[in-house]
């Protein structure tokens, strides 16, 4: 079997290749990347030693993607990540939709011509922000969590469409705003899915929460797990925003790793019906944590040190995002492996070993 992975000099992409490297020994691995990524280029040495055909492409380039070699199957792991895209100042509206639309429309056209199927990487933010935002929510042992009262603050009305036990579910609506972001990635979905149906295409599509681990830049917007755990080792500041200002805001996480086994399985079907392509893929309730309790297993680890307090609330952030996999785990019997507190360790350690980190993920102009 041939893969090709996008952004495979990415934190993503290079952990999928790995992962597959080792989980897939007789596949032959393909790979391409344009490394401006502040970081990318640390990757590029080891995964070529370990047998991953490299090569230099920018996905925005639709005769850069035509000219990659066929392959099987396509792997879509490259995206501007941040929910800030676009609006930030750091990039244009333009090149957000360049990037994670028209790069993916380039791939759909590399998948029709040689027949290949593709797994999209997606993400949780392709729900709607203003349900999300309206959630009632309590905060126990030093984090948000959702009550059962509606939206409206009424009692026993119980929770909104989608919203399950377990977190966010493939039905929570989908309806803007969802940031430009986060609609590019639901554009993408929505073509990949249509692509696939219109030339035979097999497509699945894995909407991801927060993915984690060793290797990934120090940058909040490419993981704000790394970032933060960096950026405590290092001393330098951090401030909790918004939302109070107290650090009650949650997210799960994901090793990319314990994607591959799901993949592997997606790559070996052979019929799944259209609305059981779309699948979340994230750690779960299990793996949720608050930024203050992220900061406490910090000091445990390290030391204490102060955080700063912002109650201003920035556009587009989420006091809790949580998703149900409870479909992967019923279609596919997949559960991630890695547990938060392994996902923790392995940043801490790397961390410590790579003190020039942060400075690599985020180089001075």
């Amino acid at each position: 079997m041939r893969i090709l992975i996008s952004g495979v000099c990415g934190f993503v992409g290079s952990t999928l290749a790995r992962a597959l490297m080792l989980e897939e020994p007789g596949a032959k691995l393909h790979g391409f990347d344009s490394f401006v990524r502040p970081g990318s280029e640390s990757n590029r040495a080891e995964l070529g030693r370990l047998g991953v055909r490299l090569f230099h492409a920018d996905m925005r380039v639709a005769s850069d993607v035509d000219s990659l070699p066929p392959c099987d199957w396509v792997i879509d792991a490259a995206a501007n990540p941040s929910v800030l895209a676009g609006v930030d100042g750091r990039s244009s509206s333009r090149q957000v939709l360049e990037h994670n639309l028209g790069g993916t429309v380039n791939l759909l056209e590399y998948c029709k011509q040689h027949r290949a199927g593709l797994i999209l990487l997606s993400t949780s933010r392709v729900y709607s922000i203003a349900p999300l935002a309206a959630l009632p929510l309590t905060v126990a042992d030093g984090a948000f969590r959702p009550s059962n009262e509606a939206a409206n603050g009424a009692p026993g009305r119980g929770l909104p469409k989608g919203l399950t036990a377990e977190g966010i579910a493939e039905t929570f609506p989908t309806e803007a705003p969802i940031s430009l972001y986060g609609a590019t990635k639901l554009a993408s979905e929505a073509l990949a899915l249509e692509y696939g149906e219109a030339f035979g295409i097999p497509v699945f599509v894995n909407r991801c929460g927060v993915l984690a681990g060793a290797g990934q830049f120090g940058r909040a917007d490419q993981g704000i797990f790394a970032s933060w755990l960096n950026r405590w080792l290092r001393r330098q500041p951090l401030a909790y925003l918004g939302f109070g200002g107290q650090g009650h805001q949650v997210r799960d996480c994901l090793h990319p790793r314990d994607l591959v086994p799901l993949m592997r399985m997606q790559m070996e079907a052979t019929r799944t019906a259209v609305g059981d392509r779309i699948i979340n893929a994230s750690g779960g309730a299990d793996s949720a944590i608050s930024l203050r309790q992220l900061s406490e297993w910090c000091a445990k680890r390290w030391d204490e040190r102060p955080v700063a307090s912002d109650p201003a609330t920035r556009p587009f952030d989420l006091p809790w995002v949580v998703l149900d996999s409870s479909k992967a785990a019923r279609l596919w019997d997949w559960r991630p492996r890695t547990p938060v507190s392994a996902i923790l360790e392995e940043i801490a350690a790397h961390a410590e070993a790579h003190p020039e980190w942060l400075e690599l993920s985020n180089p001075r102009p």
